[in-house]
């Protein structure tokens, strides 16, 4: 079996920044090894391709998975994807033939969990946070485990998974250099707020409060709105595009919740202050301490559950009148929380220089050679 390694980009836009670093970091440190990039959509390829240059066609290749599908949207926007677990299933026999895959979510190792592959498969992490479904028997078949910090580390640890399968890399994302844009055009000089509801409903504000948060805060007129909520909020709550239509035009608000900005760290990178819930986003955004408000929107005792250790970093407001007066003073009261933040990224995070994918394309180079072996 010929050294070459497999990246899975079959999945939502999301997952690109975190394993698109990697790729990049790989061909610097071993130029000639073929690296196979398997895309599940016409979006996906145009998109990578862009970035790739020179690279394309080399000894890197970007591929169609079987099942591959030729789609009509927007450069970057979230496309409508082919069935997954078809997909894999197909693509498990061409699989076979490589040393080592990397993926960035839990379905792809349906394989290694299911069928007897030689390959052996590194799943980097794709958000972090204390929600994450850290017990999915799923995270066992991979071959090792990139998590961003020792913190993560010592979550997988302590359910049992081996110590020499789970690595601290620090986070891939940070080393993402494909942003859209630095900040949105507004037409006014205000301080812009990102809001960024989950898309699960028993974890998000949208459905209680959502939609009047947005009209209050475009009403009360102190902010430039960034309403940016997770790619798949809309598929359950499809109000939330009658919203953006309805709110087109207008120069104090930026609704986006299918384009590629709305997952390349465009948007938390740009904005002065956060409003949501539990969206592992919000760690991102603290890779450079500013105001946060939390919206408790379903009541949760919070305080003592470490699913809600994010909500350290900023104001937990538990009505909806108590949104806009908190939002007010978040600035004057964030160094009550900038150093609980900046812990709370650290350890969440760890190295956010951007070294993080030097270092995990190093283990997927150590993995080829212990293969090999």
């Amino acid at each position: 079996m010929r050294d070459r390694v497999a990246f899975l980009f079959l999945g939502e836009t999301l997952l690109i920044p975190h394993l698109f670093p990697i790729v990049e970091a790989l061909a610097e440190r071993a130029p000639d090894l073929p690296q196979d990039l398997w895309v599940s959509t016409s979006m996906h390829e145009a998109l990578i391709g862009s970035w790739l240059g020179d690279r394309a066609g080399g000894a890197i290749r970007i591929r169609r998975a079987p099942g591959f599908r030729t789609v009509a949207v927007a450069a970057g926007s979230n496309p409508p994807l082919p069935a997954k677990l078809p997909m894999l299933a197909r693509l498990a026999p061409r699989l076979a033939r490589v040393p080592v895959a990397v993926c960035a979510e839990q379905t792809s190792l349906w394989l290694p969990r299911l069928l007897p592959l030689p390959t052996r498969f590194v799943k980097t992490s794709h958000g972090v946070g204390s929600m994450s479904a850290r017990d999915d028997r799923r995270r066992r078949a991979a071959w090792r485990t990139l998590v961003p910090s020792e913190r993560e580390r010592d979550t997988y640890l302590v359910r049992g998974l081996p110590p020499e399968r789970i690595v601290a890399t620090g986070y891939v994302k940070a080393a993402f250099r494909q942003r859209s844009y630095a900040r949105p055009d507004f037409a006014e000089q205000r301080p812009v707020l990102l809001y960024n509801p989950h898309w699960q409903q028993h974890r998000s504000s949208w459905w209680r409060w959502g939609e009047e948060i947005v009209r209050r805060v475009l009403a009360e007129g102190r902010w430039n709105l960034i309403f940016a909520p997770h790619q798949r909020l809309v598929e359950r709550a499809p109000e939330v595009r009658t919203l953006c239509e309805e709110l087109r035009g207008r120069v104090d608000v930026h609704c986006d919740f299918e384009s590629f900005a709305a997952v390349d760290g465009s948007y938390t990178a740009a904005a002065d202050a956060y409003l949501g819930d539990t969206s592992s986003q919000v760690l991102e955004f603290l890779m450079r301490p500013r105001p946060c408000v939390f919206l408790n929107a379903a009541g949760a005792a919070w305080a003592d559950d470490p699913s809600y250790a994010m909500w350290v970093a900023g104001e937990v407001v538990d009505t909806l009148d108590a949104v806009l007066p908190a939002l007010s003073r978040a600035p004057a009261e964030h160094p009550r929380f900038a150093a609980a933040q900046a812990a709370l990224a650290a350890e969440s995070l760890g190295d956010t220089s951007g070294a993080a994918a030097d270092r995990a394309a190093g283990e997927i180079l150590d993995v080829l050679a212990a293969r090999r072996r």
